[in-house]
C-alpha cells in the first residue's frame, strides 16, 4: 500500500529535481522524491541512535578515566556540526 502526498516546492528546486531526471539520475521525479525521503528517514534514524549513545555514555559514569565522556561529547558535537552543515532541524 501508499500514499500519494501533493506538495509545492519552489521553481529552483522543481528545476534541479528535472535535471536529475534529465541527467538519468533518476527515471522519475518522483523515484528522486522517494530516494530523498528515505535519506532523511534514514539520516535522522541515525542521528538519534548516536544521541542515545551520547545520553547513555553521559548517563552511566565510568569507572576509570577512559576518555569515555570526552568521546561521548565530542560524537555529540560532531553531529551538531552535521545537522548545521545538512541544514537539518530535528
Amino acid at each position: 500500500m501508499s500514499e500519494q502526498i501533493a506538495v509545492r516546492i519552489p521553481d529552483a528546486l522543481a528545476e534541479s529535481l528535472e535535471d536529475l531526471v534529465a541527467r538519468g539520475r533518476f527515471d522519475t521525479k518522483a523515484e528522486a522524491i522517494r530516494s530523498a525521503l528515505v535519506a532523511l528517514i534514514e539520516s535522522e534514524r541515525r542521528r538519534r541512535v548516536g544521541e542515545l549513545i551520547v545520553q547513555g555514555y553521559l548517563r552511566v559514569p565510568q569507572e576509570d578515566d577512559d576518555g569515555s565522556d570526552a568521546a561521548a561529547a565530542m560524537t555529540l558535537r560532531s553531529m551538531q556540526a552535521e545537522e548545521r552543515e545538512l541544514g537539518l532541524k530535528w
